[in-house]
């Protein structure tokens, strides 16, 4: 029986191609415009087009370019996609000569050179974001290095330490999703162009200048990985997902140091919203946005690398247009949590009255003692720590605050060392001191001034040096356009 149906399927050109179309529209025309003038050029210089014939295409180009109004178009079904509405317009200015353009190419290598391309803007700007935030950071964790705070483990009082110091420990998590993403933004720089559907074509296309035109590093150089290995939306999205999953971390911390019962934490009024029914709630609900921003963008991230999984190593609908668009939502809400810290954070301070009495409430500075009396009572530590275990029981049951507990610690030290301590209560009150606990922890990575003046230092410097990585990438990117806007009118002017 005769197949009579023509092509496209209503349904499919509806649920399909349609989007898909639009998707170009929104995303890649502008790219496409690009590949299309980089390859041309390439055709001229190798000789492959004649120098009339590529003028000729270069002057179509440029009209259709001019003269198409992307707003205006709407998917009809009477071509496949963009790219053959292109061509079309090509055949109709030039006749046969329109469809020479596609000599030596594919629309494999194509669309992963345009996909590439989309993302390569987007790394761009987010990784411009994680900066910004990383330079905020830095600047209030230098302002606020001698600010103490009380460092929790397991959901319990731990030990003082400053907020510079907490900052510092995100900035480094924050230095290093930036490397990720920028060696997955690095994963974007080799160009697909050339490999044409899987392995490169007959004629002597010249692979490197089509990258160079088009801003990349070079070629990706194995034609079939060019169509295959989407390592660089896979490597990419995992490098986001984490930076997300990692500043969600420090995002819960904010919100259980804004609740009532810790109040570690001030939110300006500027960021607190306020109950319609209850007057005395004040609510830091930019927090809650940003966990949940956060979430949503982990979990976009995951849904683009879960498509990839368990299919063919080969051209696949599975890593191209509805996939890359699904991606873009994850730069737009990741983009928004960047913003936000970056305004929020600085805009805090910490609540010192609540900090000191949580620390004399919790004995968290006891850790102190313990060593002091293994430096100053020739003491073992194990023997020094259940003189401080004593020591905190006691205080704690008297309700009473760790600087006021020498009694209590002259008795357990008498008890188990059957003598009289040689600290006396002053220095007691040094040794419990939670500043006395700072200043005594300058080793590299401590809270201590010297250690945290230099890490934040060290911290700039990385981040300068992730900038100058960014820049060099921007650079290369502007001086292609203007390499291939040049060479492209050089065609024109030939003809």
């Amino acid at each position: 029986m005769t197949d009579q149906s023509v092509f496209p399927d209503p349904t499919y050109r509806d649920t399909v191609l349609a989007p898909l179309f639009d998707g170009v529209k929104a995303h890649y025309a502008g790219h496409m415009a690009a590949i299309n003038r980089a390859h041309l050029v390439m055709l001229a210089e190798t000789g492959i087009l004649g120098s009339g014939d590529a003028g000729a295409i270069a002057a179509a180009l440029r009209d259709i370019d001019a003269e198409v109004d992307l707003d205006a178009l709407s998917y009809t079904g009477e071509v496949e996609d963009y790219f053959f509405l292109v061509e079309a317009e090509l055949k109709r200015r030039l006749g046969d000569l329109g469809g020479a353009l596609h000599t030596a190419r594919s629309r494999n290598d194509m669309d992963h050179t345009l996909f590439k391309l989309a993302l390569r803007g987007r790394v761009s700007v987010l990784l411009e974001q994680a900066l910004t935030l990383t330079e905020a950071l830095i600047t209030k964790a230098e302002a606020e290095k001698a600010t103490l705070i009380v460092a929790y483990t397991h959901g319990q009082p731990a030990q003082p330490t400053t907020w510079g110091h907490y900052l510092g420990a995100v900035i480094e998590v924050l230095l290093r999703d930036i490397a990720r993403l920028n060696a997955a933004a690095d994963g974007l720089e080799h160009c697909p162009m050339g490999a044409a559907a899987i392995t490169t074509s007959g004629f002597p296309i010249d692979r490197g200048r089509v990258a160079e035109l088009l801003g990349f590093d070079g070629p990706l150089v194995n034609s079939y990985g060019c169509i295959a290995s989407v390592d660089y939306v896979t490597g990419l999205y995992s490098a986001m997902k984490l930076m997300f999953l990692h500043l969600g971390r420090v995002i819960q911390d904010m919100q259980f140091w804004t609740a009532f019962e810790v109040g570690q934490l001030y939110v300006p009024n500027s960021l607190v919203q306020i109950s319609s029914i209850m007057p005395q709630k004040r609510n830091p609900v930019p927090i809650e946005h940003l966990r949940h921003l956060a979430s949503a963008t982990v979990g976009q991230c995951d849904a683009i690398v879960g498509v990839m999984q368990n299919t063919p190593f080969t051209d696949m609908n599975d890593s191209e247009g509805e996939v890359q668009q699904l991606g873009y939502a994850a730069f737009e809400r990741g983009a928004r949590v960047l913003q936000l810290l970056t305004a929020l954070i600085p805009a805090c301070r910490v609540n010192a009255d609540r900090v000191r009495g949580t620390t004399d409430a919790a004995c968290i500075t006891i850790t102190e003692l313990a060593d002091t009396l293994v430096r100053d009572e020739g003491l073992t530590f194990r023997a020094a720590h259940e003189i401080a275990a004593a020591t905190a029981k006691a205080v704690i049951a008297e309700g009473a605050a760790l600087g006021d507990g020498f009694s209590a610690f002259s008795a357990a030290f008498e008890t188990l060392t059957g003598r009289t301590p040689r600290l006396d209560e002053t220095a007691f009150r040094t040794a419990v001191a939670p500043e006395t606990f700072v200043a005594r922890r300058d080793r590299i990575g401590g809270p201590g001034e010297a250690a945290l003046r230099e890490a934040l230092a060290e911290y700039m410097a990385e981040a300068g040096k992730a900038r100058e990585a960014c820049a060099e990438r921007e650079n290369r990117h502007k001086t292609a356009e203007q390499r291939l806007k040049s060479a492209f009118d050089a065609l024109l002017v030939k003809d």
